[in-house]
């Protein structure tokens, strides 16, 4: 076996038992109330605000330039909103 093959062995091997979990949305708790402060924003009357916002300027823009691009992405953006903040908060409190 040659040396270079060694190393990497042992390299996954120590990765392997260094990454045996993660902690990525249980712990911090110091940042708890900016979490839910932020979240509230984003899911709340304001985030439905913008959203709402998005998709009527988009159709503005779109009847102005006869094209349907800008309120395609006006939805795009509000769907972007409403559903991010469950798919982060899935993925980081997602344990291994």
């Amino acid at each position: 076996m040659k040396a270079e093959s060694k190393k990497n062995i042992i390299l996954i091997a120590a990765l392997l038992v260094v990454s045996s979990s993660a902690f990525a949305g249980t712990t911090g708790t110091e940042f708890q109330s900016l979490y839910t402060w932020i979240n509230g924003v984003v899911t709340g009357y304001f985030g439905k605000a913008v959203a709402v916002a998005a998709v009527g300027v988009g159709a503005l823009i779109s009847i102005a330039r006869t094209n349907p691009i800008p309120i395609l992405a006006g939805v795009g953006f509000a769907i972007f909103e409403q559903y991010t903040p469950t798919i982060v908060s899935g993925i980081l409190t997602a344990t291994i």
